[in-house]
């Protein structure tokens, strides 16, 4: 749990909240305070910052690097069609050059929407993304999701979004 556990021995940790530290870059640096220790943080920031990093052994016990193609392989080797919800921990996918330890962001839509014109506006919003947001994706350090996960997502969008009368909004 943040904040418990030992004390900087340096007195570091009144100083990084002046310096505005927050959210992973406290963690970074704390971790980085104890000599021998582990953390773990996300690929873009990792990435972006310079951080060493660690190969790890996947499920099919190939070690493999975290980057792009790792996490990809993760993805696209999860089963998004049986996923409730496309809920989906990818936590030891299999796949030869699976990264063990990927996720998801998830987008939360209530099933019936009280003002459908708004819907149906953030669903074309996704849709530019899912259409013209790879690059961004990549450019930013994360990946997007398979073209066929984009299907199925878009696919219940149809089924599952609908108005208070129960009409479908895409």
């Amino acid at each position: 749990m943040e904040g418990q556990g030992r004390q900087c021995p340096f007195g570091v940790m009144a100083g990084y909240e002046q310096l505005g530290w927050q959210g992973q870059r406290r963690r970074c640096f704390l971790r980085a305070a104890d000599q021998g220790t582990v953390g773990y943080v996300e690929y873009a920031y990792a990435k972006q910052n310079k951080m060493t990093y660690t190969l790890l052994q996947n499920r099919g016990g190939n070690f493999v690097s975290p980057n792009d193609k790792s996490f990809q392989a993760a993805a696209a080797s999860a089963d998004w069609k049986n996923a409730p919800g496309f809920y989906e921990i990818l936590t030891d996918e299999p796949g030869k050059n699976s990264w063990p330890i990927t996720g998801a962001t998830f987008i939360l839509m209530h099933k019936t929407q009280p003002d459908p014109a708004k819907a149906k506006e953030v669903l074309k919003f996704f849709e530019w993304a899912y259409k013209s947001g790879d690059a961004m994706a990549l450019e930013l350090d994360y990946i997007p999701m398979p073209d066929d996960v984009v299907a199925l997502v878009q696919s219940a969008w149809k089924s599952q979004i609908k108005d208070s009368s129960g009409k479908s909004i895409w």
